[in-house]
């Protein structure tokens, strides 16, 4: 139980973040004040090429990564526009995003689109490499999604599965 007593207040901490700031009038002071410093900070032209850009592209605008992997189920991208002002917040972990996942994606346009994964695992004979992320597809239903690249880092198959690990799932309890 400790486990999902740790997530729950995660998910509450970050809706309460969430909520605490809106689009065009949150500056980048309160985005960081409320989230902290960012995993990574993505410029326009890093995500001008990933299927659903919008406000990230945009001149000047600069995207923060906030990723709750390995245990959370979320990684939400906030944008920053050329004004200063949050311009865009989204929790990218969803199926939609993973339809967008195609055969021949470079890695790291798929790590610019889901930011952070939970887990990388190196599959040496198979010159292969594959990406896990947590995620929830509905309020009881933790899944994680994988992307298996080739030796040339380009997606080879993506697919999802049940996520055995999470409290709940099989009779796991923590």
């Amino acid at each position: 139980m400790g486990i999902l007593s740790v997530l729950l207040g995660l998910v509450a901490c970050d809706n309460q973040r969430i909520a605490a700031l809106e689009e065009g009038v949150a500056t980048e002071a309160d985005v960081r004040q409320r989230f902290g410093e960012p995993e990574k900070i993505w410029q326009a032209s890093d995500l001008a090429g990933n299927p659903f850009p919008g406000a990230a592209a945009e001149p000047g605008a600069r995207t923060f990564e906030y990723n709750r992997q390995p245990e959370g189920q979320v990684n939400y991208m906030i944008t920053i526009g050329a004004d200063g002002k949050m311009s865009a917040l989204r929790q990218v972990l969803t199926p939609q995003n993973f339809a967008l996942v195609l055969p021949g994606m470079p890695m790291e346009q798929v790590r610019k689109m889901l930011g952070k994964p939970m887990k990388i695992t190196p599959l040496p004979l198979k010159q292969e490499t594959v990406y896990e992320w947590r995620y929830s597809d509905g309020p009881n239903t933790p899944r994680i999604f994988r992307v298996e690249f080739d030796k040339d880092l380009k997606v080879v198959r993506t697919g999802s599965v049940v996520d055995e690990r999470a409290p709940g799932v099989n009779g796991n309890v923590s």
